[in-house]
C-alpha cells in the first residue's frame, strides 16, 4: 500500500463515520449517567420539613409522605400525659430544607411505663443518703414512714404499699416510701422487738413472693 492510499483510507468517510458514531455513543452515555445522578441525588430539589411533633405516628407519616419525606422511628420515650404513638421529637427539626426522599428520624411515645431497679439501701444507709441516691437515679419519693429503730436509718422500702427488695424493678411513676427508724417511738427494749418484727414482716413477704 502506497502512502497516498494510506492517507486516503485514513481520512476516508468510513473512518470518520466510525469516529462520529463513537463520539455520539460517548455523549449518550455521559448524558444518561448525568440524568441518572440528577434523579438519584435529587440535585437542586429542596423540601421544607413540616412540624409533626405532637401528631400520632400515622398522621405524621402521612404528612411527611405528602411532601416526599420518609418517616423512620428510631427511638421511644414515655410521657404519661400524651397518648401512645405521639411524636415527641423529630430530626431534622421542622423548618429545615432537605432533599426529597430524606428519612426523618422520629421519637415516639410508648404506652409502657419505664421501670427502674431498686438499689440496695434497706438497712444499708441513712435517710439522707437514701434520698440522695434515689433522686439521683430518677425515683419519686413519697412520705417517709417511721417505725421504732435507729434514728434516721433506712429499714426498708415500700412501693404502692408493698415491701420491695434490692434488685426489683418498679414503675418510674410509682413513688417509693422509705421506712425509717425513729428512736422517739419506743424505749430501747421495745425497739429491739420492733426491729425484729419489721425484719420478720419483710422476710415473710419475700417468702410469699417466691412462692407465687
Amino acid at each position: 500500500m502506497s502512502l497516498k492510499e494510506f492517507f486516503r483510507k485514513l481520512f476516508g468517510p468510513v473512518i470518520w463515520g466510525n469516529l462520529l458514531a463513537m463520539a455520539l455513543v460517548l455523549v449518550a452515555i455521559v448524558a444518561g449517567l448525568w440524568f441518572f445522578l440528577e434523579q438519584y441525588t435529587h440535585h437542586g430539589e429542596k423540601v421544607l420539613v413540616p412540624n409533626i411533633k405532637g401528631m400520632l405516628y400515622e398522621d405524621a407519616a402521612y404528612a411527611l409522605d405528602r411532601v416526599g419525606l420518609v418517616a423512620v422511628v428510631t427511638d421511644s420515650s414515655y410521657n404519661k400525659n400524651l397518648p401512645a404513638g405521639t411524636i415527641l421529637e423529630q430530626l431534622p427539626v421542622s423548618g429545615r430544607e432537605v432533599k426529597s426522599g430524606r428519612e426523618i428520624s422520629l421519637t415516639v411515645n410508648t404506652n409502657r411505663t419505664p421501670t427502674l431497679v431498686v438499689p440496695d439501701i434497706a438497712d444499708n444507709c441513712s435517710l439522707r443518703e437514701a434520698e440522695a441516691k434515689l433522686k439521683a437515679q430518677g425515683f419519686k419519693l413519697g412520705p417517709t414512714e417511721y417505725v421504732p429503730g435507729d434514728k434516721d436509718w433506712v429499714l426498708g422500702v415500700k412501693c404502692r404499699g408493698r415491701n420491695v427488695l434490692a434488685g426489683e424493678r418498679v414503675p418510674l411513676d410509682a413513688p417509693l416510701v422509705l421506712v425509717v427508724g425513729n428512736t422517739s417511738m419506743g424505749d430501747d427494749e421495745d425497739m429491739g422487738d420492733e426491729d425484729s418484727t419489721w425484719a420478720d414482716v419483710v422476710n415473710e413477704e419475700d417468702f410469699n413472693q417466691l412462692d407465687e
